[in-house]
């Protein structure tokens, strides 16, 4: 008959029954090269800001009859606006108009062009497409100077948030651990960033605040497998880190399927049922949680094994001196 000692041995044993960390090399080295292509990428192609990064005239327009997007292009173009984005959103067929903003000499005259270029775009809807039923249901405005500093500060608030992580991390467990959290979620923000600039697609302050917001919901998984991982270390002092570790995911891994599950189905619908600013926030949400999802177990932890493994090797060198 087995001792309770030898069956409490074989219970711990079986936590290792998924070995997560088994091919986390190979999908580290993936995720690795995807940041490196998604950097390319961005750098090489830009991003394709929305009126509220780059400036211009957003207008919302409804007709009341049934018009396709390619006739209002041409009303567009025709009005001397041929680089302007014309966009259908929901089923009332409404519209959203978007004109890069020309930046003048002065703030005066910027403003003054884009008065002027409201007033002509409205004239002309309403004269010109009367028979439509053209409404202009809202008229949203930023200079060119006010999307360049709305585009530093995101860019600010996304590199002091990974900071400050950083030094919580470091003072909330030690240094091995930092690099990893800090780098897994850089990770997931600039592939998600990278995807937008591949597809064009159009990058606005909703995306920006996804963005943090996939920051935040990343580290939030990152925390609970490192905590877990720390007080299997008191508890099982004559296993090793990779063993704790790959335990540590495993004890971990249903909490992490079911609210990633839950959080994505919330997200989902948001994407399905919603529209406009809401649908634009779901997107990025989407594909960061996607990123989010596996990065935890086979960016951050491996990461952190490297330098415990790094720590241990310098410290033997330093014996051996």
């Amino acid at each position: 008959m087995a001792t309770a000692q030898t069956l409490a041995q074989r219970r711990d044993d079986s936590w290792g029954k998924y070995d997560f960390l088994g091919v986390a090399k190979y999908i580290t080295a993936v995720s690795v090269a995807l940041v490196a292509i998604s950097l390319v990428i961005i750098f090489a192609k830009g991003l394709n800001y929305g009126v509220d990064f780059a400036g211009g005239i957003e207008m919302q327009v409804q007709f009341k009859g049934n018009i396709e997007a390619s006739h209002v292009r041409q009303f567009m173009t025709d009005e001397g606006f041929p680089h302007a984005i014309v966009q259908r959103i929901g089923e009332k067929n409404e519209y959203l108009i978007r004109v890069e903003s020309i930046e003048g000499k002065s703030e005066a005259e910027t403003n003054q062009y884009v008065q002027d270029t409201v007033n002509k775009i409205k004239s002309a809807l309403a004269s010109k497409m009367s028979a439509d039923g053209a409404e202009v249901r809202s008229v949203e405005t930023v200079g060119p100077q006010v999307g360049a500093e709305l585009r530093r500060n995101g860019i600010l608030a996304a590199f002091y948030c990974l900071l400050l992580i950083l030094i919580f991390v470091g003072l909330r467990f030690d240094y091995r651990y930092a690099p990893g959290a800090v780098f897994c979620l850089f990770h997931d923000a600039i592939i998600t960033v990278g995807i937008y600039s591949l597809f064009h697609w159009e990058f606005t302050t909703q995306t920006m605040a996804a963005v943090l917001t996939i920051i935040g919901y990343s580290l939030n998984d990152t925390i609970v497998i490192f905590d877990r991982i720390r007080e299997n270390q008191a508890h099982f002092r004559d296993k090793d880190i990779y063993w704790i570790s790959n335990r540590s995911i495993n004890e971990t891994l249903s909490r992490t399927v079911i609210t990633y599950l839950i959080t994505y189905m919330t997200v989902a619908s948001m994407f399905f049922f919603a529209d406009g600013v809401i649908r634009e926030f779901a997107i990025a949400m989407l594909i960061g949680m996607f990123l989010g999802a596996y990065s935890t177990v086979y960016v951050a932890t491996p990461l952190m094994l490297m330098l415990d493994k790094y720590q241990k090797w310098k410290k033997h060198q330093l014996q051996t001196a």
